[in-house]
């Protein structure tokens, strides 16, 4: 069958119809999509599923840490699982990742990793390969959605065979990008639960642990012979070999975009890792004397390769200043490393004029945002931390609200240290999604050290950046706080209301004036999800 899918949508796709049971994830783009569209198709399956037909669990994760170990969890009961997340959650997930290499998997485990070059909508650019090799395990980079679907399918079987999680690694152009995918007219059935056969490989006591990783290391040219011979990875000599280029995942197609086969260049395409040694050596057995790397993201390949060729062999890239260092490749890019005049700029557009992003207009952070700054005000030397959500545009025009913002759950604890140096007064900004994602062990340490912050709660009652998926902690945030330790009488609920505002300034005050760790909760509705459940009122 054949569909028309982004990116994710093949993934997706892949996964289900190769016998996925259960996905496990914290939307954060360019990820999102993955679990969405899973959840789309089993709300469509539980109206009418067959009989025969098992349920994927497809509920959203409290963070991604959370989403590995559960992954992890099926895995160890013989079932294929998949953990998505965008690049950044790779860093929340790092301990149960790391580990799970060293445990091995029992039914396919594949993490997704999203990763956002560029960074159009993340606070870092990052390359997740890098923690592919960081764990010695395969890592696969589809160059097209139709290879995204097909990997998916591959990767479990790989997975399984070799008792490894594999990584997947896409960027924001894969994962939103259109293309017809043919599908299979057959999907696989869910594996049946089952128990290892050696349950000490998933206890990491010292003497466990280091016979795993020993048997891990001695798999590392199982790993490469798979990379060699598997047809994922293809080598193409050209008739002018002593130049050659190797190519990954997306940026492979910036360079078909503009190669003209005059050129004769040698062309290497890597979509699995380990890298292929074998295919490496022919390219150099064949003559070549320069090696242009083309790689979206970090220069991982860059640098591994040069280890892995003689030192007469010149080898170009981002490292060299071919392309560029940072960012997002671009077609253009691409062609002038290659050796091709630019093609002629379209002057529409170099006279469109960006806009900057900002709050929606009925949004409650705005009116929550309004308060808090003419609170502020009232005070000498106020220091407002931020963190991960759409409120974090209030760093920016009008309300210039925050001075910091690090990585999710940061503020609470950020704004503890700045308390412990005598800051007063201490004030931390954080949706609800990113409270119970990270937020509430920094609430702890605030409450074991009675610590004079306040912790302003913005809860929109969603997870409202990503687009308005289920947050964790709706209608659970009071009982939270208190079960934390909060004094019940210092957790305050307001609405960000114009009309509420005297009385939103006022417990901000009183919280401000107590000296102690305490919880202002704004809460409203997101106007986005608002709206649509208005209208899912309305067609009811």
């Amino acid at each position: 069958m054949k569909h028309l899918l982004l990116g994710d949508e093949a993934i997706a796709q892949g996964a289900i119809d190769a016998g996925l049971s259960g996905v496990y994830a914290y939307p954060g783009t360019p990820s999102t999509e993955i679990t969405e569209y899973i959840q789309l198709v089993e709300s469509r399956k539980s109206k009418d599923r067959p009989t025969d037909s098992k349920p994927i669990h497809c509920r959203w994760a409290t963070n991604e840490k959370t989403a590995m170990e559960a992954a992890l969890g099926m895995s160890y009961m013989g079932k294929r699982a998949l953990v998505c997340m965008k690049h950044v959650g790779m860093n929340v997930c790092a301990d149960a990742f790391m580990n799970a290499a060293i445990t091995g998997v029992n039914g396919g485990l594949i993490v997704l990793a999203a990763d956002d070059p560029s960074m159009h909508s993340s606070q870092n650019e990052q390359d997740s390969r890098f923690y592919a090799k960081f764990a010695i395990i395969p890592c696969l980079e589809p160059s097209n959605q139709q290879e995204a679907y097909d990997m998916m399918a591959y990767g479990y079987e790989l997975s399984e065979q070799l008792k490894t999680p594999v990584l997947m690694r896409v960027t924001t152009r894969m994962a939103h990008s259109r293309a017809v995918v043919n599908t299979t007219d057959t999907p696989r059935a869910q594996n049946e639960m089952s128990m290892p056969q050696d349950a000490n490989h998933f206890i990491l006591l010292p003497a466990f642990a280091k016979r795993n990783y020993a048997e891990l290391v001695a798999a590392q040219p199982l790993f490469v012979a798979h990379s060699e011979q598997d047809g994922h990875n293809a080598y193409t000599r050209g008739a002018r070999p002593e130049k050659a280029i190797l190519t990954t995942g997306i940026a492979y197609n910036y360079l078909m975009e503009n190669y003209d086969p005059s050129m004769g260049c040698s062309i290497l395409r890597v979509t699995q890792y380990p890298l292929p040694e074998a295919l490496i050596a022919q390219m150099v057995k064949d003559g070549a004397k320069e090696v242009l790397v083309i790689e979206e993201g970090q220069p991982v390949v860059e640098e591994l390769i040069r280890g892995m060729v003689p030192s007469s062999v010149a080898v170009k890239g981002r490292l060299t200043g071919n392309l560029p260092r940072m960012g997002e490749l671009t077609p253009d890019s691409v062609r002038k490393a290659i050796g091709l005049e630019a093609l002629p700029v379209n002057e529409k557009e170099t006279i469109v004029v960006g806009r900057p992003p900002a709050l929606c207009q009925g949004c409650g952070h705005r009116d929550m945002y309004a308060a808090l700054n003419e609170v502020a005000r009232e005070y000498p030397n106020p220091r407002i931390f931020g963190d991960i959500g759409c409120y974090t545009l209030g760093a920016l025009s009008p309300f210039h609200a925050i001075h910091a913002c690090v990585e999710m759950g940061a503020s609470v604890t950020m704004a503890k240290g700045a308390a412990d140096a005598g800051q007063h007064p201490a004030i931390a900004v954080i949706g609800d999604s990113t409270f119970t994602h990270s937020g509430m062990t920094g609430l702890l340490d605030c409450v074991n050290a009675n610590a004079n912050v306040v912790v302003l709660i913005s809860d929109n009652l969603t997870t409202g950046m990503t687009g308005g998926q289920d947050s964790a902690g709706t209608g659970r945030l009071e009982q939270i706080c208190c079960g934390i330790g909060v004094a019940p009488e210092h957790v305050r609920v307001v609405v960000p209301l114009p009309k509420n505002m005297e009385e939103i300034k006022q417990v901000l005050r009183e919280e401000i004036d107590y000296n102690g760790t305490s919880v202002v909760i704004a809460r409203r509705e997101c106007i986005q999800t608002l709206k649509r459940h208005l209208k899912a009122a309305k067609r009811s």
